[in-house]
């Protein structure tokens, strides 16, 4: 217990139960039927299931259009933020703060809430507001981070060679602020693709994503094929995580300044 990799041993054990364990539980139900034989099943009729598919490919474009409009959002929200003069203000920055302190559930139906009484329409643009209400501080937070974190010279130094602050912004600022962007991005695109009590809180089930379908499966007892479609869906994640981190990685070896 003197060494100090002892003290990890916790936390090896926690990942190793909670996280490493249930990946392996989707894999063997993805890959076997309801007798426990093996079969590749499940996966061809998620493939010949247009319903299902259809599904699949509206959760990418609910996600990628929540994660733009965030993005959209987000950014200069962070750059105000990072700005000296409102850096100073610990009060807006905990105005940013304060909606992550509430469950996102009771946020929902807040929203839910108000529709009602401004009586708006529940259907794709309360899906598309409530995401984007939901997991705009997730990408507020970490380009604010690296904004705020980032090295003012390279700014002066843009200036002092001439360039307008329009240049400034687009050369110096936003390549440095990528690796900010990134984790923003990811932060709001995997949730988003995979969450389904949002979709069926505002738009009263006449909206479904990805993630209800797999709900739908195992509540109806269909674990293999509701894990296959889970599998499905975390490869797509992994895949777009893997870009993500080699991006990253480009970026701080000085590839983001050119």
């Amino acid at each position: 217990m003197n060494k100090r990799s002892s003290w990890a041993l916790p936390y090896f054990i926690f990942l190793l139960i909670f996280v490493a364990l249930p990946l392996v539980l989707i894999a063997i139900y993805a890959f076997t039927d309801a007798d426990g034989g093996f079969t590749f099943a499940n996966f061809v009729r998620f493939a010949q299931e247009e319903e299902t598919i259809n599904t699949f490919v509206y959760s990418i474009e609910i996600a990628l259009i929540t994660t733009a409009l965030c993005l959209l959002l987000g950014y200069p929200a962070a750059w105000i933020l990072s700005n000296s003069e409102f850096n100073r203000s610990k009060v807006v920055v905990m105005l940013f703060i304060l909606p992550m302190w509430i469950n996102m559930l009771i946020r929902t139906l807040a929203t839910v809430a108000l529709f009602d009484f401004l009586r708006l329409p529940q259907a794709q643009g309360a899906l598309i507001f409530g995401m984007v209400y939901n997991f705009l501080p997730f990408m507020i937070y970490p380009i604010y981070n690296t904004l705020n974190k980032m090295d003012k010279s390279y700014s002066e130094a843009a200036q002092d060679l001439g360039a307008n602050p329009v240049q400034v912004f687009t050369k110096v600022t936003v390549p440095l602020s990528m690796p900010g962007i990134s984790s923003g991005v990811m932060m709001v695109f995997m949730p988003t693709i995979s969450t389904f009590a949002v979709a069926e809180l505002l738009t009263m089930n006449k909206v479904k994503l990805f993630g209800t379908t797999i709900q739908e499966n195992i509540n109806n007892g269909m674990w293999n094929y509701g894990a296959a479609l889970a599998l499905i869906m975390l490869i797509i994640i992994a895949i777009t995580s893997l870009y993500t981190d080699e991006k990253e990685n480009a970026e701080s070896s000085g590839g983001g300044l050119i």
